[in-house]
């Protein structure tokens, strides 16, 4: 008489087609966290459509093999753990300003510094020039892979008067997104306030802050026209892009077989079209949202942003420059995209 051991019952299940087969059909289930309000895929900020949208396709194209949970206004974990949680692969992906992790890799700075980016043409180029690849190489290596490239250009909303030329923020409290947006303000007279995008309203309504650039996206998403008496578009000319990509984290993105990996990658990079558009549609319509609700609102012209440029050369991309090496590698390989 044979005695089934416990081990070999599960050898004999492991090698039957049947089990082999009910493995391969499991589904994968992600989740994706933003701090972004939440919505619908037809309605609402469209960073998170674009997780709906995104997480819709990759469901179709693979079949239903990965399955996606989304989790807007940072309702998973706060807004400045998700690079962290990802790296770990505690995180499966997140959709979060990349600048926001300047405090554990400095080289990501480069996602959030003023001046050296000042076109949707140009940001966009990054993906494919030398510095996109550096930068792929640099975030893969601290375990993160870029699904989607998302570039935003931003404006500054203040409670009182419009912020301009770089005098106007002398002696405000300002938040600026970014380690190097704030030495161009602290450069510039104003004192820094760092928080992240989903906290701005709060401290503006407390006088807090007195001002913050962000995003067109966020100034509509968070309701800054409320607690806001002037804007400064992005619509003209900017010197404050954002890169602010779908991300995900590379020890999760590597269990997946070969195939499912390239439906990833394709579906974030055919959305990265639907993100510029919103993106400047926004640029557009965030003037008409403040002046319904009785704000002044100025548009940039290309003097003033050099004028904000030539601070930031001297200030942002030096103290950059001279962090390591990678950090001086990536800022001599964007300065070849101006």
């Amino acid at each position: 008489m044979t005695v089934m051991t416990r081990r070999t019952v599960l050898a004999a299940l492991a090698s039957s087609p049947l089990w082999m087969h009910n493995a391969w059909a499991q589904s994968t289930s992600l989740k994706i966290s933003h701090q972004f309000p939440g919505g619908t895929i037809n309605e609402g900020d469209f960073r998170d459509r674009l997780c709906r949208m995104f997480a819709a396709d990759v469901e179709k194209r693979s079949k239903g093999a990965l399955k996606f949970s989304i989790y807007p206004g940072s309702s998973l974990m706060k807004t400045n753990a998700q690079f962290s949680a990802m790296r770990k692969g505690a995180l499966d992906l997140s959709l979060v300003p990349l600048s926001y992790a300047g405090g554990e890799v400095p080289e990501v700075n480069i996602g959030l510094m003023p001046g050296l980016v000042t076109s949707y043409e140009q940001g966009y180029s990054w993906k494919n020039a030398e510095v996109g690849k550096e930068l792929a190489r640099i975030l893969a290596e601290k375990g993160i892979v870029v699904l989607s490239w998302i570039w935003q250009a931003g404006g500054v909303a203040s409670r009182s008067k419009p912020i301009v030329e770089p005098e106007d923020v002398r002696g405000m409290k300002v938040r600026g997104g970014s380690r190097e947006m704030d030495l161009i303000l602290k450069e510039a007279g104003a004192a820094v306030v760092t928080l992240p995008s989903n906290e701005i309203y709060a401290a503006m309504q407390t006088g807090a802050m007195d001002a913050a650039l962000t995003s067109s996206t966020s100034l509509i998403s968070f309701r800054l026209e409320e607690v806001s008496k002037a804007l400064t578009t992005g619509r003209g000319g900017a010197y404050w892009f954002m890169f602010e990509p779908l991300m995900m984290s590379k020890a999760v993105f590597d269990r997946l077989p070969k195939d499912q990996q390239a439906i990833l990658m394709a579906v974030g990079g055919e959305l990265e079209a639907f993100a510029r558009k919103s993106a400047q549609e926004d640029d557009s319509a965030v003037a008409a949202v403040y002046q319904k609700a009785g704000a002044k609102v100025v548009d940039l012209n290309a003097a003033t942003v050099k004028k904000w440029q030539a601070i930031a050369r001297t200030t942002a991309w030096k103290d950059y420059r001279e962090k390591n090496a990678n950090c001086a590698k990536l800022l001599a390989l964007a300065e070849k995209t101006l």
